[in-house]
């Protein structure tokens, strides 16, 4: 195994750490689901930039939600930084998301646990519950995808410890050759899970690596204290003061439908739902974040629409060009049918010969 994807498996490996620990609860599941939770990926091609800046996402509807703790979602426990505001649009082709946290700006290169972390999560087999990520139910010795078939979930994990604001990070040509979901230079990594215990980069597992995996996410970041807007290279870390008081974007994309054969990637299709969820680590009173530091935006899964382009509208001014054309056309006839008449009668009338008698 080469020694980009030993860190990478390293990384996720403690990653896996944290989920699991987040979910050792201490009594019976309890969930109060808001019914008014949705998002919409509207139809609005040619809007955003994946750049990590939200100017171009201000007319785009979003949902805000507050952020509970994985293991205890109690209103009275949530992030006392704010909400997140999700959002997100399609463009026939891709999808794009927008996730807005306010937070006073912290970052420590080099260490992901000291920054903030995002992670989407989608269902993917028919039986995966947003509890337990997945829900297989078997121990991490026995889960494959025959013993868990079904509870497959899509997760994409974005920690910024070696992300530069602005940047694009997730798949690129160096890991994808590899064929696993990983990223050596940014950690926006494609993962899929069957429970908490139960999770790998695409392409990798205990039985065998499928090199036909990739890594289909990209993404990056942004905090609202940042004086800089022209881009930002390594050597301008921490990029920002610590505790300035702001907001962090996170901005990503991928394709609504992949080349995956593996059952690791949820497939987006126009004019069906979806199911997501999403979540937010912050290392709070100066600690690294573990366990406790994971935040979600529901107990449960949350709605994704992506629907159709605006047919009416492409109908109606389909039948005005259609009627002004058929308008004019008609008017044409009639005008030429009319020149052609006038020309005929007088070219008759010219060449007429009157009747002369002939007297013999």
């Amino acid at each position: 195994m080469e020694q980009p994807l030993f860190l990478t498996l390293f990384l996720i490996f403690s990653i896996g750490i944290q989920f699991v620990s987040s979910h050792q609860e201490s009594g019976n599941w309890h969930c109060e689901t808001d019914e008014e939770s949705r998002i919409s990926a509207e139809f609005r091609p040619g809007v955003v930039t994946l750049d990590g800046h939200a100017d171009d996402w201000d007319n785009i509807e979003g949902f805000e939600f507050s952020l509970l703790p994985a293991l205890d979602p109690d209103h009275d426990h949530e992030y006392k930084g704010g909400k997140m505001t999700v959002k997100a649009l399609h463009d026939g082709k891709d999808v794009y998301f927008l996730l807005k946290v306010d937070g006073e700006y912290v970052y420590k290169k080099g260490n992901d646990n000291n920054c903030p972390s995002v992670a989407l999560m989608f269902q993917v087999g028919e039986s995966a519950t947003y509890h337990s990520m997945g829900g297989c139910k078997q121990s991490p010795d026995a889960c494959n995808k025959k013993t868990c078939r079904g509870h497959e979930v899509d997760i994409m994990h974005f920690s910024i410890g070696n992300a530069i604001p602005g940047r694009l990070y997730g798949g690129n040509p160096v890991d994808n050759r590899d064929g696993n979901g990983g990223d050596r230079f940014g950690h926006l990594v494609d993962l899929y899970a069957w429970s908490p215990h139960c999770m790998n980069l695409d392409g990798v597992s205990s039985t065998g690596n499928d090199t036909s995996a990739q890594n289909d996410w990209r993404g990056a970041w942004w905090h609202s204290s940042f004086s800089t807007h022209s881009g930002y290279s390594e050597e301008d870390s921490p990029y920002s003061t610590k505790g300035q008081k702001g907001t962090f974007y996170f901005e990503f994309s991928r394709t609504l439908r992949t080349m995956d054969r593996l059952q690791q990637d949820v497939q987006f299709t126009i004019g069906q739902p979806s199911k997501f969820s999403a979540a937010f680590w912050y290392p709070e009173d100066g600690n690294p974040w573990h366990g406790s530091g994971h935040y979600t935006i529901g107990c449960d899964w949350v709605p994704l629409d992506v629907p159709p382009g605006s047919s009416a509208g492409i109908k109606v001014v389909s039948r005005s060009s259609w009627d002004a054309a058929n308008g004019f056309a008609f008017l044409l006839s009639v005008v030429s049918f009319g020149v052609s008449f006038f020309v005929a009668y007088w070219v008759h009338k010219k060449n007429a010969v009157s009747f002369q008698p002939i007297d013999l």
